[in-house]
């Protein structure tokens, strides 16, 4: 059993990091809109350092991003000539609602998704579209205090029914928020959150998620009553933890680690909290204040898939002296692994750890999977003429979806599909780099904005575009 006939190749990218035009078309300032590259990045993001605003000082990478907003009919031509079945990108809540709290949409935002869906379709691409992928409308931040407060259920109610409503017939595959894990590590960029000196940041973190997975329930309920053609999923910052060693209390480590992510996914995918997770917040002391009709709501609308992004395995163990030992990776620290590689990023490769992740998932929930971000951040050295021979990128790739092709041929776990991330260059979410770059299509652009923009193809286009075209089979670099 290969991969199915229907398989939905194709790239990713989220709004906020190509689509640029913040103040353009109606949209209102957001919280991505505010968080520079450099130093002070981390600290913004994580909600340790308050940023409603830019400054002098500071450079915005999210203000221009690639300019997509201006060229997407230049950028999904690319995607089409590719021969990508599939584009995930996401929503800039903003740009529909500028301030996020009121009754009617912007129209000039929502004209301007449906002639990219409608361009999207031109090529025969299916849009995958990511209701919320870290978008916050700073007003809702400054009034309501993000997703800590309850009131934001209502408000991303409202933006969900508009996109249901508005997009019927155009999209229909959903994923209600990107990486929902991502707000215990970053809650700015994940929900809006900064917090005061004396607030227990746990307890506001693990409410707010409250709010996420009720919205999701509802985004679910939604769409499926809008268009039963609507499919609509979770979304994952994944990645297996091992144990250092087999030491029994490293398993079990590495066990606790996994479950810190799984209990949003087993609440989106099975209906209900699990008795691991409710002991772990009692032990901490933290009341979730759960309205009744939050239970049944969670257990009636679950999710139809599982998406996920993978870019690294990682690493965990009780010896604190190794602990010390960690390296960088998508805001998941890790203990380093011996027996892996890493990139220029200090993100560790292990490309089976791609099908011992999708064999977790899978076995765990027994719904079909989507691979929506995978991909190598790499620094290209592009020629004159803009072309970059980036052999590094096709081998991680291929080793990628080589192990991807195993968890579904040999070990039966049911794939949708499959989107690189970054399929065109754009700003990275970590670092708010151009530099760290994941693209089949090069982007003249620097890490200080400057640039001609100009689009331009890698060795990797040509080679993706066979892999499409043979649905998998031909993965060889030539």
């Amino acid at each position: 059993m290969g991969l199915r006939k229907d398989f939905l190749w194709g790239g990713a990218t989220a709004a906020n990091q190509c689509e640029g035009g913040y103040n353009e078309g109606g949209r209102g300032l957001a919280n991505v809109d505010v968080v520079p590259n450099g130093p002070d990045r981390l600290a913004v993001i994580s909600g340790q350092r308050k940023m409603i605003d830019f400054d002098d000082e500071h450079f915005y990478p999210a203000k221009v991003g690639i300019d997509m907003y201006h060229r997407f009919k230049e950028d999904i031509a690319l995607f089409g000539e590719m021969g990508f079945k599939t584009y995930r990108l996401s929503i800039a809540w903003s740009r529909i609602f500028p301030n996020g709290d009121e009754d009617t949409p912007n129209e000039e935002g929502l004209k301007f998704y449906e002639e990219l869906f409608k361009e999207c379709h031109k090529y025969g691409i299916e849009p995958l579209v990511t209701i919320t992928h870290f978008d916050c409308p700073m007003h809702l931040i400054t009034e309501y205090g993000g997703w800590r407060n309850r009131k934001m259920i209502d408000f991303y109610e409202n933006l969900t029914r508009t996109l249901f409503t508005r997009y019927k017939g155009l999209v229909k595959y959903w994923l209600t928020f990107n990486e929902i894990n991502v707000l215990l590590h970053a809650p700015f960029m994940g929900a809006g959150i900064y917090f005061e000196d004396d607030e227990n940041q746990e307890q506001v973190k693990y409410q707010a998620l409250h709010h996420e997975l009720v919205a999701s329930a509802l985004a679910t309920k939604i769409g499926h009553e809008i268009d039963p053609e609507n499919k609509i999923g979770c979304m994952l910052a994944a990645g297996a933890y091992y144990p250092y060693d087999c030491d029994p209390r490293d398993v079990w480590e590495s066990r606790k680690k996994d479950r810190e992510s799984y209990f949003l996914t087993d609440v989106q995918s099975r209906g209900e909290y699990p008795n691991y997770f409710l002991k772990e917040i009692e032990r901490k002391g933290i009341k979730l204040e759960i309205k009744p009709e939050d239970f049944e709501l969670l257990k009636k609308h679950t999710v139809d898939y599982i998406s996920f992004s993978y870019y690294s395995s990682r690493v965990t163990t009780v010896n604190k002296e190794i602990l010390n030992e960690n390296t960088d990776g998508n805001l998941f620290a890790s203990v380093k692994n011996p027996h892996l590689k890493a990139s220029e990023w200090g993100w560790q490769i292990d490309p089976l750890g791609l099908r011992i992740t999708m064999n977790d998932i899978y076995d765990r929930y027994q719904k079909p999977l989507f691979i929506v971000e995978n991909g190598l951040g790499a620094i290209d050295v592009p020629d004159e003429n803009g072309y970059v021979e980036d052999d590094y990128r096709i081998q991680y790739l291929s080793d990628h979806i080589q192990t991807m092709k195993d968890a579904v041929e040999i070990d039966g776990v049911e794939l949708w599909g499959y989107t690189t991330w970054g399929c065109i260059d754009l700003v990275s979410a970590g670092t708010g780099e151009m530099s760290k770059r994941y693209g089949f299509i090069y982007v003249d652009l620097d890490d200080k904005g400057e640039g001609t923009l100009r689009r331009t193809k890698k060795k990797s286009f040509d080679w993706y575009k066979e892999v499409i075209a043979s649905n998998g089979a031909n993965l060889r670099n030539k």
